[in-house]
């Protein structure tokens, strides 16, 4: 039986055509990795994009709402249930998205807890600024020898906040081990070249605003979901917000949120690399190719480069 396939790449590289297209040819399942696309009604910020599916089953896409906090914990545990109903089913799982740590996550099989909200804690760290938010997570995260959050993900205080409680929480608390194995799958990346991405990223962001991406945002905040759990999404509910709110003008909007983006786009790219110096063999795709060569290269490398994949998923570290 052919191993998962994970299809990874930064923001606007053009992943979800890509397993989309080879799900539909190889009789395959996509299994969404972005921490975003779980939440319902936040669709235009998030990129679902469903259209690109067709007929292809996709999972966790749509599976929470919108103001509740949803978790790697949480997402580790939906991925394996899911990949097991795939897998009982004979199709093909295809895990696609660009968050890194997820992906990362159910490769591995990180051993996590859930860790529980301290009211005390949140209560002593409001009012501080998100750069000494941020020297305090560095601290813990130095004395606990932490790797398991991407701090370079904390883009708001609130988030900065929501780090520090997990820090210090598994600084008291030795984990549970909760036993969700590693998962063996082949690795493409799609690879776009820089000054392309950026190009992208701009042009898609100004279709997402035509397509009434602050309308979306205005209805979530008319329907009740508090600003700051707005804001704490970061991106486009981030910005957009702040714009609705009043903390910002159209202009300082897009140009804030665009500068983002960029950023993001950057640090994904830098946790995929990371991820190939952690022993992750990453087949990575020129992003500018047609998608009916992209789907023939990679169809090419599980012929060709599973038996050297399986080799080098051996001696990843658990």
């Amino acid at each position: 039986m052919l191993p998962m396939i994970t299809i990874l790449g930064p923001t606007a590289s053009g992943k979800t055509p890509v397993a989309a297209r080879l799900a539909a040819e190889i009789g395959g399942e996509v299994i969404s990795a972005d921490s975003r696309q779980v939440y319902r009604r936040m669709d235009i910020g998030t990129g679902k994009d469903l259209a690109d599916y067709g007929a292809v089953p996709y999972h966790l896409i749509d599976i929470r709402e919108p103001g509740t906090k949803y978790n790697l914990f949480e997402y580790q545990q939906d991925f394996f249930d899911v990949y097991q109903q795939i897998r009982g089913r004979g199709a093909v799982p295809i895990l696609c998205g660009g968050t890194g740590l997820y992906i990362e996550a159910v490769l591995k099989g990180y051993h996590l807890s859930p860790v529980p909200q301290n009211q005390a804690l949140r209560d002593s760290l409001e009012g501080k600024s998100l750069v000494e938010l941020t020297e305090m997570l560095k601290e813990l995260k130095a004395r606990n020898g932490s790797n398991m959050h991407n701090t370079t993900d904390v883009d708001s205080c609130q988030r900065a906040i929501r780090a520090i409680e997990i820090e210090t929480y598994n600084a008291a608390h030795p984990m549970p081990r909760r036993e969700l194995p590693p998962v063996e799958s082949l690795i493409i990346g799609i690879n776009i070249d820089r000054e392309l991405r950026r190009e992208k990223i701009t042009r898609r962001l100004k279709a997402r605003l035509e397509e009434e991406m602050v309308d979306e945002v205005r209805a979530l905040l008319d329907e009740g979901i508090p600003a700051e759990d707005l804001i704490y999404y970061g991106l486009e509910y981030k910005f957009v917000t702040e714009y609705l709110t009043g903390q910002l003008t159209y202009d300082e909007m897009f140009n804030r949120l665009e500068i983002a983006i960029h950023q993001f786009a950057k640090r994904q790219m830098t946790w995929f690399r990371g991820m190939e110096r952690r022993g992750f063999l990453i087949h990575w795709i020129d992003a500018t190719l047609p998608i009916e060569v992209k789907i023939q290269q990679i169809k090419d490398i599980i012929n060709t480069d599973y038996k050297n994949y399986k080799e080098t998923f051996a001696r990843i570290d658990p």
